[in-house]
């Protein structure tokens, strides 16, 4: 199994909408594309002073799914989520493998 990280450090003055982005649009519609078995969204708890960083997580079968999602679906998702919150947010993405 395949877990899909992608870590979001905000401008304090969007935290709340972006989260309720993230909940009710984004990650539904990330779910929605068939991708991905899971997801779920985490708060860092050591963040720097008037850091907001969450981490939103999507579990899927296969390397070659999440690559796939990459070239098909994740575009358009993210040009959405820039088209919100563009220059307020800074994302980075890790693919890590379940082992246990």
């Amino acid at each position: 199994m395949i877990l899909y990280n992608v870590t979001t450090s905000l401008d304090p003055e969007i935290a709340e909408k972006w989260l309720a982005y993230m909940q009710e649009a984004h990650m539904p519609e990330v779910m929605a594309t068939g991708f991905f078995l899971k997801s779920q969204l985490c708060r860092m708890l050591d963040e720097e002073e008037g850091g907001i960083t969450y981490a939103s997580q999507y579990y899927c079968v296969s390397l070659e799914q999440l690559q796939e999602y990459q070239r098909v679906a994740a575009p358009a998702l993210v040009a959405e989520m820039d088209k919100h919150f563009g220059g307020r947010y800074a994302s980075f993405r890790t693919m890590l493998e379940v082992v246990g």
